[in-house]
């Protein structure tokens, strides 16, 4: 290693340009021609890379030093604007533009970067595979880049992975326009205002991505503190002017990257100006309050993984956005007669039928130029087109997924349609009946039964086979009641497959239960005795359905011990079920969780049709595991809403009982979470004789948002009744505490005082932290919000001074403390659904307190997908 850092190695200097990159590698091929080929080659994508990042960042002339020794290559970039430290853009390994370092990382034996006064040197090492390990490297310093006087910026609920996406995005296009201007073909820009751009997009983006993963562990959903100079707002203002041009020419296709969708946009937009406003003075606000534009909603972008393609059992097919197909699942290559290595690669509009393909292709160069999305997230009946030339009718499902660097796959999943194509024998399937030891088979009839949707003739067809599961699964997913579920699908299997469907599960204490018996049929004979409780499962039953239940199977039988002949009550049970319904023959499969057996199906055909045989084992196996998964599923889903229920009532606080005060209170959880999240209500009387009303909501519908509603909630109480502080002191030090948790929640909360100042008046003193306002209800009817004392919400300046107000309050009036749950809609504004409420509650007014409450539920809450917490107090008259 001496020889390496000896001085006088060769080294050569490069104008800050593009060009000088390709004649870097020329120079470090030339210099280290006699290092292994693998090595040199690695060399020479590691210095383009860091030569790359200098032009772009530095612009500064560049040496470059090289030199081989002991076996090893050492490699130096030097650029003469040290104070631009290294930028980190985030994001993973395999991403487009913005990873040199990241390379290096991975490819390096060592490296790092020396700082000096006047020059900032990038190096690394390459050792050849077998060499003796190199000492340890102290590795990147990647503080973001700060220089002059600078403010820290605020921004609320930022979303991560939309973040580091548009980060990725916006050093593309900026990468893209720097080769652009070298060439001289993009107007309306200057060098100069490229260079501020690239600056100013080094400060933000390194800034936001060194602090989303110093916080990766945390919520989706955050404060994100951001450094930002305090003369920030020209540069902010060149970058978003460059921007929009890059935009332009990405739109116009004088780009290699296309343009932002709306969420890219909006949430873009958003971020500068939530910078260029917090240096003026204002305060932040939200991401996920923000109105948008449609198509550019706030919720998290669904990351691009081609191994959920794979593993998904649904057609399904992924394309990039120049229109090819990137990956295909197994099922999607059997429906459409595709070997699934030959699909890749190929245009999307190989599948799509000739009179649809260009309508296709208008759609598509439109979302991709516009943004704006037409099919996205929709369910279409279409017909696909098989490699044969044959049309498969399906129905589509096509949504967006995002890549770290930006880019935009969507992934189309297939569900067929109708029955299968007559011209095409089934496929995969044997024919013959099995024979089992002991007896033969019952007889079968070569011909087709026409009394179900399968031909049974052959057997399942591969669509047909798809479509079944498609359905089964859509039926148990779509429907919350778990036995209501299970018939349906016992509907669908008798329709598709079978002529009696069975479900037995294992209760909680270990008996078991056949909870569906489906006929074909409905007039058919109904055996309701042989519903409900099943005999139990002894270490004597040895019949199909005992073996199904200790995890054996699918399990194939044509034949039936005589009577008398069960090894238990269970086995006897079961065969004379079977006799009852004049069975053929049949298939029970086990139910699996991930954890156990929990049950079984059992599909039984009768009469003179085809009977089961030994080629419909694989399709039953695969709609036991499918329910069987389902089952669990919902079952752990139950279990968690009763849990989560159970929860929140513990947390939910009696109310006192306090002179000449009405009280009540209310609380809905969403209809969309597990009946837990952070929307609360307390109310308690004060030593000094005041009553304390609070209302509050925490970001989140979950389990760490109602731990966070619980610890802010009492920690409030505490420092409520300690300190007995106005309503303002008490919040800014529940501000305080809150800074202390291990995960600082950001929180709205209404904190007041409620005393009685004689002559029939009562005084609320109160102080918001970014709540909605209290609503104040006069005995006849008027109504007012009480708007003023409103503060910034919890969770971003514990020192912040909050306001506080004092309104009077008529004896018989009515305060109303509520959460938005009870008033936000998608579809309208904030200042219709405030209207809106004035309304209901003005009409309530002299309604007793509980009918008050209950009646805005009523009116208000229908088709709410949020939280609900309400808070209602009328002081009464003097005695």
């Amino acid at each position: 290693m001496g020889d390496l850092n000896a001085p006088g190695a060769p080294s050569r200097r490069f104008p800050p340009e593009p060009k000088s990159v390709a004649e870097a590698r020329r120079f470090v091929r030339a210099t280290l021609d006699e290092a292994a080929p693998e090595t040199l080659d690695t060399a020479q994508l590691l210095v383009s890379e860091l030569v790359t990042n200098a032009v772009l960042h530095a612009r500064t002339e560049i040496e470059v030093t090289a030199r081989a020794g002991d076996g090893g290559i050492l490699v130096r970039v030097s650029d003469r604007r040290p104070e631009r430290g290294l930028v980190p853009y985030g994001g993973p390994a395999y991403t487009g533009t913005g990873q040199g370092l990241v390379l290096v990382e991975r490819l390096a034996s060592r490296h790092g970067v020396d700082t000096g006064d006047a020059v900032k040197t990038v190096w690394f090492e390459l050792w050849p595979e077998g060499s003796p390990s190199p000492p340890a490297s102290d590795g990147w310093v990647t503080a973001p880049p700060r220089s002059g006087q600078g403010e820290t910026v605020t921004l609320l609920d930022v979303p991560a992975a939309l973040c580091l996406t548009c980060t990725q995005h916006r050093h593309t296009l900026l990468n893209e326009l720097v080769l652009a201007l070298a060439s001289g073909d993009v107007p309306g820009v200057t060098a100069e205002d490229l260079a501020v751009a690239l600056d100013m997009n080094d400060v933000i983006s390194a800034g936001v991505t060194a602090t989303l993963q110093r916080q990766h562990a945390e919520a989706e959903f955050g404060s994100l503190p951001l450094w930002v100079p305090s003369d920030a707002g020209p540069p902010m203002e060149t970058l978003r002017a460059v921007l929009d041009v890059a935009e332009e020419a990405a739109r116009d296709g004088g780009l290699l990257t296309l343009p932002a969708l709306p969420r890219g946009r909006g949430f873009q937009e958003w971020l500068f100006e939530q910078i260029s406003d917090q240096l003026a003075g204002e305060r932040p606000t939200a991401w996920t309050v923000m109105p948008r534009e449609p198509g550019a909603g706030t919720s998290e972008p669904v990351l691009w993984d081609a191994g959920q393609v794979q593993a998904s059992r649904v057609a399904t097919i992924a394309a990039d956005e120049s229109n090819r197909i990137i990956a295909v699942n197994g099922p999607a290559a059997d429906l459409l007669g595709w070997p699934a290595d030959d699909l890749v690669g190929q245009p999307l509009t190989a599948l799509i039928p000739e009179h649809l393909r260009r309508r296709h292709t208008l759609a598509f160069t439109s979302l991709l130029l516009s943004g704006q999305p037409r099919i996205l997230g929709q369910s279409l009946p279409l017909p696909a087109l098989r490699r044969d030339g044959e049309l498969v009718p399906v129905r589509l499902f096509v949504e967006s997924q995002e890549t770290g660097d930006g880019h935009t796959v969507f992934v189309a999943r297939f569900s067929p349609r109708g029955s299968a194509p007559p011209a095409r024998p089934p496929a995969r399937l044997r024919s013959g009946a099995p024979q089992e030891a002991g007896g033969a088979p019952w007889s079968a009839s070569p011909g087709g039964d026409r009394r179900t949707g399968v031909g049974r003739a052959g057997g399942t067809s591969e669509l047909e086979r798809l479509s079944l599961l498609a359905e089964t699964g859509a039926t148990l997913s779509t429907l919350p009641d778990l036995n209501e579920g299970l018939r349906r699908v016992g509907r669908v299997l008798t329709r598709w497959l079978a002529d009696w469907c069975l479900v037995d599960l294992f209760t909680a204490q270990d008996e078991v239960e056949r909870v569906c018996v489906m006929h074909r049929a409905p007039q058919g004979p109904w055996p309701e005795e042989y519903e409900g409780r099943l005999l139990p499962l002894s270490e004597t039953s040895q019949g199909p359905l005992a073996r199904a239940l200790r995890g054996a199977g699918p399990l194939l039988f044509t034949e039936l011990p005589p009577p008398g002949r069960a090894a238990s009550p269970l086995d006897a049970h079961y065969a004379e079920l079977f006799r009852k319904l004049g069975a053929n023959s049949a298939v029970v499969a086990p139910l699996r969780s991930p954890r156990k057996v929990i049950g079984a199906l059992t599909l039984a055909r009768k009469g003179r049709g085809r009977p089961f045989m030994e080629e419909d084992l694989p399709l039953v196996n695969e709609l036991g595991r499918a329910i069987g998964l389902r089952v669990d599923n919902a079952r752990l889903h139950q279990e968690t809403r009763k849990i989560a229920e159970r929860l929140q009532r513990s947390l939910l606080p009696a109310l006192p009982q306090i002179p000449r005060l009405q009280l009540a209170a209310r609380y809905a959880a969403s209809s969309a979470t597990a009946e837990v999240g952070g929307d609360w209500y307390d109310c308690f009387a004060l030593p000094d004789g005041d009553t304390a009303l609070v209302i509050g909501d925490v970001a989140g519908h979950d389990l760490d948002a109602a731990i966070a509603m619980s610890q802010l909630r009492n920690m409030l109480r505490g420092i409520a009744v300690d300190r007995q502080e106005p309503p303002g002191e008490v919040l800014r030090r529940l501000d305080m505490a809150n800074h202390t948790l291990h995960q600082e929640a950001t929180a709205t909360c209404v904190y007041g005082l409620l005393k009685e100042v004689g002559n029939g008046l009562w005084e609320f003193a109160h102080s918001s932290a970014g709540h909605l306002p209290p609503l104040l209800v006069g005995p006849d009817g008027r109504t007012r919000y009480l708007e003023d004392g409103a503060g910034l919400l919890l969770g971003v300046d514990p020192d912040l001074v909050r306001p506080q107000a004092n309104d009077a309050i008529p004896a018989d009036s009515t305060v109303l403390l509520y959460t938005d749950g009870l008033i936000e809609r998608r579809t309208e504004s904030l200042d219709h659904a405030l209207d809106r409420l004035r309304g209901h509650a003005a009409g309530l007014a002299r309604e007793p307190l509980d009918v008050f409450c209950d009646e805005l539920l009523i009116g208000l809450a229908a088709g709410s997908d949020d939280d609900i917490a309400v808070l209602a107090v009328r002081p009464g008259s003097p005695p």
